[in-house]
């Protein structure tokens, strides 16, 4: 009869033993030290078997958690260069400034951070005095992702080495007058110094991902050589609950991005409580990025501890730490030493006779003071490990205390986060713990003082040479002088002014063809930066796919399946094309690195990324307003664009905002191009703007987003009258009069403007000859290519109003003198064409594809929603009646003739 206490085969394992004795006697060694032992004895074991196979290259599953102490223990940690003195000495004014920064601002109510900064100065100190490369060796250096409430601190730091002074200090938080700070990362408000805005969380972890990532393609493209730059994203461990925080941790374990940190301050609180107050967070992390592909490195606990576990003989003092929850350890740093003896010590024997060698004082230095993320020697043991790890990015889980020398009314309280100032008594207590030569006198009037050594002193001195032996200052964001790329040859948009004749042709097709041509550009070919979501073959793009190559660290490693097709799945090291698979937040990381990239590395790319409309915006809306922050630099490219033009997709599909969404964001310069010439004549603007010669006081740092569309329609050629090319990249200009469309409408025939955007002016054509034909009134057509360009430019004329100055905005211009009323109408809710109505100066009405969208043929949709030719016509007359140019009657006419 079988025992069935016995370990029975796993029904999973496949493969045959071949010595089923031998495997019997570990089993049989592995019950007796349970039985011997126990069961902790026994899993300690397995432990540091799995760790040594591990080590050893044996093909195991990883051992995901590791016990709650350090990775590296004390023995194993290198000295740590330079003068430890002299560094604390930096951090202590560093901490004093940041808190007085704060604090003197909160008279304003403007608000600020203390804590964060207060738990993470060593994990920045350490970075900044020993690993963090400047730009002024090869211009590209380290790549900082500073977390956002910590901006404070390094505020501070720039105070001591001389690039702030004290007004801007005090105008933190206050940037209205010119010479303040913003509150977080902003290269936008501060643009000398931080390249990468982060207080928007999680999105920097997500885009140092993808950064270290685009550092690689540039370097395996061979245009930038990287090597030198390292990626570092200093993170909160409550900021890893956003999901964009982990979403891409496996890209950058599975193309082995060693050339990538995460340093994550935990410490165990976000901003109302603990993290996980009845579960432990860096045990939870280190799994996750673990079972990712991550090197883990934990520094959890410092020097004061070394002593409880030389004495921990029997692993008690370490099942322990494993077993106490994230909200008691914070509970300790806030209690006396009897509390800690009898709740830590005191459910263990072990245990209470340890504390029995413990005083109280010791107690007090390990529960309160001492943890790794506040210990230069163990911050840097772990910075060392990871800049010098290959195969794959780092993670760093270092364990703080938030609030840490602010006092006891702040460290570990739950309500730190939302604490923005110091008493003058709790300054001063700060003041002798810091050791720092301020005097009571200071203190005028009950306003704490910044505290500076001199620019002389010691303290300078290093922190200064430190800096210019690592490249100079940091953060730090420079636009290298770079001369304009050229203006690809006139061919590649000159070709789409002659229509397309009796093809069909979608303004999708004809932006890939566009692109196609563009990339085979000598000068600036290689520049171009193609980003898909795993949508390629919907948008016409596969045949990309063999002359660019799709890149991958790893090249082609297999015989593609369509290898014998003309458009085969190539995948190459120095590929160009991007292809992110379903991620359109990774594939929008992309676009922020590529098109941020000519200041990051002096290397101006221009990077397209084409996305499904409804999922761009809608989805990732966060990070264009990010790369707006940035001051990134691209075209991002909204297609199957629309409400009405994705037949059968159904709401979940049907676009009828982007626009809208687009229009809230000052980066942004929006287009709904109708035509494949329009396309031309706005990307060849964009490259002028953007990467040419710009205009006196023009802004570079925008970016396009145009809406393309998947609707196959005949492309007309351009119109040879003057002032189409500037009216398409300022908005609007007439397409065609009733006259010029072949149409001879009775004498003093009603007239009506019809204002069209995208393939709704395909509608707007044809109601014109309804219109004509059936009715008897004369329609004139403009193409409306922008609406929020005209928008904006009508803003910018009423500002100018107000300072005295007379500008007429461009679309009154337009429309000046063109008889009848407008009827303006587009595939998007009537918003977007709203948008112009209070410049225009004739009687204004609209049509849009308002609601939830749905699936249908695209007629039905658009009968649906009222914006096709025959509605187009019923509200052309609608208008008309009103001004009493036509009979009321012909309204209900056409109505039911029409069948709406």
């Amino acid at each position: 009869m079988t025992d069935p206490n016995a370990i029975q085969p796993s029904e999973l394992d496949q493969l045959p033993d071949r010595d089923p004795e031998e495997t019997a006697e570990w089993q049989a060694s592995l019950d007796a030290v349970t039985k011997a032992a126990g069961p902790h004895r026994a899993a300690y074991l397995m432990r540091r078997t799995l760790e040594r196979a591990e080590g050893a290259g044996i093909a195991l599953p990883k051992l995901l958690e590791t016990d709650y102490v350090n990775s590296i223990p004390t023995s194993a940690e290198p000295a740590v260069p330079g003068d430890e003195a002299l560094e604390q000495r930096i951090t202590a004014w560093n901490r004093w400034n940041a808190a007085a920064m704060v604090t003197r601002g909160s008279k304003y109510g403007v608000g600020g951070h203390i804590a964060t900064f207060a738990s993470a100065a060593w994990l920045y100190e350490t970075g900044f005095n020993h690993f963090f490369k400047g730009k002024e060796a090869d211009g590209s250096g380290d790549q900082l992702y500073i977390q956002g409430h910590a901006s404070p601190g390094i505020y501070a730091r720039a105070f001591l080495d001389g690039r702030l002074n004290e007004e801007q200090l005090d105008n933190f938080r206050r940037e209205a007058g010119g010479n303040g700070l913003p509150s977080y990362p902003h290269p936008r408000r501060l643009p000398w110094l931080w390249e990468f805005p982060t207080v928007s969380m999680g999105l920097g972890p997500l885009s140092a991902i993808y950064q270290a990532r685009f550092n690689r393609y540039l370097a395996n493209r061979g245009i930038k050589d990287t090597a030198g730059s390292h990626v570092w994203a200093f993170l909160g461990d409550g900021e890893m609950d956003e999901p964009e925080s982990t979403a891409a941790l496996a890209l950058a374990a599975r193309e082995e991005l060693d050339n990538l940190t995460f340093v994550i301050n935990c410490n165990l609180q976000r901003l109302d409580g603990p993290v996980r107050a009845n579960f432990k967070i860096v045990q939870e992390l280190e799994a996750q990025f673990r079972g990712a592909g991550w090197n883990v490195v934990k520094t959890l606990w410092g020097t004061a501890w070394d002593e409880l576990f030389r004495l921990d003989t029997t692993g008690a003092l370490v099942r322990r730490l494993r077993q106490v929850p994230d909200a008691q350890i914070q509970t300790y740093q806030t209690r006396d030493a009897a509390y800690i003896r009898q709740d830590f010590f005191g459910g263990d024997p072990a245990l209470v006779e340890m504390a029995k060698l413990l005083s109280d004082d010791k107690i007090l230095e390990c529960f309160h003071l001492s943890r790794g993320g506040h210990e230069a020697r163990k911050v840097f043991a772990a910075y060392k490990a990871a800049v010098e790890h290959k195969g794959a990015p780092t993670v760093i889980l270092a364990q703080t205390v938030k609030g840490h020398t602010l006092g006891e009314g702040f460290a570990s309280k739950n309500a730190n986060h939302q604490m923005k100032k110091l008493s003058v008594d709790e300054f001063k207590n700060m003041r002798d713990l810091l050791e720092l030569p301020i005097k009571d006198s200071d203190f005028v009037d009950g306003v704490v003082p910044y505290g500076h050594p001199g620019a002389d002193s010691p303290e300078v001195r290093y922190l200064q040479e430190r800096r210019a032996a690592l490249g100079g200052p940091a953060p730090a964001r420079r636009v290298h002088p770079v001369a304009p790329l050229p203006a690809p040859a006139e061919k590649a948009f000159a070709s789409f002014d002659k229509g397309s004749g009796s093809q069909n042709v979608a303004t999708t097709m004809a932006f890939v063809r566009l692109v196609k041509d563009l990339v085979r550009d000598k000068e600036t070919g290689k520049r171009w930066v193609p980003i898909v979501p795993d949508e390629a073959r919907t948008f016409g793009m596969e045949s990309l796919f063999p002359s660019l190559g799709i890149y991958s660290p790893k090249g082609q490693t297999y015989e593609p399946v369509d290898r014998d097709q003309l458009m085969y799945y190539k995948e190459a090291q120095n590929g160009q094309i991007l292809n992110e698979g379903i991620t359109e937040a990774g594939s929008m990381a992309d676009f922020i690195a590529a098109s941020t990239s000519y200041a990051t590395h002096g290397e101006a790319m221009i990077p397209f990324y084409i996305f499904y409309s409804m999922f761009g915006w809608q989805r990732t809306a966060d990070q264009m307003w990010q790369l707006g922050d940035q001051l990134g630099r691209g075209f991002l490219v909204g297609a199957t664009a629309g409400r009405t033009t994705l037949t059968g997709e159904g709401l979940q599909h049907a676009d009828g905002h982007s626009p809208v969404i687009a229009a809230t964001n000052p980066a942004a310069l929006s287009y709904d191009p109708a035509f494949a010439y329009e396309v031309a004549a706005i990307v060849k603007e964009g490259l002028r703007r953007m990467y040419g010669e710009a205009a006196p006081g023009e802004d570079q740092n925008v970016f396009y987003y145009l809406t393309v569309y998947n609707e196959p329609m005949p492309q007309p050629a351009k119109p040879s009258v003057d002032g189409v090319d500037e009216g398409i990249v300022k908005g609007l200009y007439r397409f065609n009069t009733a006259e010029s469309a072949g149409i001879t409408p009775p004498a003093n025939a009603p007239r009506i403007q019809l204002l069209g955007s995208g393939t709704a002016i395909h509608w707007a054509l044809k109601a014109q000859a309804l219109l004509a034909d059936e009715w008897g009134v004369a329609a004139d057509v403009w193409s409306a290519t922008s609406w929020s360009e005209l928008r904006r430019d009508a803003l910018e004329a009423d500002e100018a109003l107000l300072r005295g100055e007379e500008r007429v905005p461009f679309v009154r211009q337009a429309l000046q003198g063109a008889d009848g009323p407008v009827l303006a109408v587009s595939d998007y809710m009537r918003q977007v064409p709203d948008q112009i109505a209070q410049w225009v100066e004739q009687d204004w009405s609209s049509l849009g594809a308002d609601g939830f969208g749905l699936s249908d043929t695209r007629e039905a949709a658009r009968r649906h929603f009222g914006v096709d030719a025959e509605s187009i016509v019923v509200a052309a007359l609608a208008q008309l009646a009103k001004r009493g140019e036509v009979k009321a009657t012909a309204v209900k006419e056409a109505r039911e003739k029409y069948g709406l």
